[in-house]
């Protein structure tokens, strides 16, 4: 059993792999299905996971609305929205967005530079570092939600906190929505950002499911296990 919780990543990008334009605009290039979508694997989870410079993009997250989500999640005695997790190392959260007056339980994980400037409105306040560092013990994070309850995760980007939970191991599915668009742009951002992997560290995808919807595809993977490249 793993110590940590079941985590998916759902992002929807562009036919050329973009998840916002070259300005680094909030994307919302999907569609109505897209977003019922992610409002359906939302209603899976218990906790949602973005990172802060997700957060000031957008300036809000996506809500349960729809009432069969919301029976659902009643009838297994589960609170109507899942906890939403800031993930912030500098703790600099625009106090005045409107995610702070949705109907949701809000989190920060930060670090404890980020605790002294962090000025937002957060329930529950979760320090992943010693004083010598910035950077935040995301295995530890997992491990602690996992002690809080929290056995199924979401991740709704951005790419720097893909790629960062990749590198740990940390990630057990994804969800992929390919768009009919193209954006283009070496500066635009991509689903998982980072440093990247040397081929031969490459993460493998088991693919679970392909559906096509109007002008849509919705992509399920699951991370395996390491395999080395055959040199022929």
């Amino acid at each position: 059993m793993l110590n940590r919780p079941k985590t998916t990543v759902i992002l929807a990008m562009t036919a050329d792999g973009k998840i916002a334009d070259f300005q680094r605009n909030a994307a919302r290039f999907g569609s109505q299905t897209d977003k019922n979508h992610l409002e359906k694997q939302i209603a899976l989870v218990d906790g949602v996971l973005f990172g802060g410079g997700t957060l000031n993009a957008y300036g809000t997250t996506l809500t349960i609305k729809n009432p069969d989500l919301l029976a659902s999640r009643k009838q297994q005695n589960k609170p109507s929205q899942p906890v939403h997790i800031v993930i912030s190392a500098s703790g600099r959260i625009e106090p005045n967005l409107r995610f702070f007056s949705q109907p949701v339980p809000r989190w920060l994980i930060t670090t404890q530079k980020g605790a002294k400037n962090q000025q937002s409105d957060f329930e529950k306040l979760l320090i992943f570092s010693s004083d010598q560092t910035a950077k935040i013990n995301l295995s530890e994070a997992f491990t602690t939600l996992k002690k809080l309850g929290l056995n199924h995760l979401a991740i709704l980007g951005g790419g720097e906190l893909v790629a960062a939970c990749l590198a740990e191991n940390l990630i057990d599915e994804l969800w992929l929505t390919i768009c009919p668009l193209i954006l283009g742009g070496k500066n635009a951002l991509t689903p998982v950002e980072g440093m990247g992997f040397l081929s031969e560290q490459a993460k493998r995808l088991q693919l679970l499911s392909v559906e096509k919807i109007e002008q849509e595809i919705f992509l399920h993977y699951r991370l395996t296990s390491p395999q080395k490249f055959i040199i022929l």
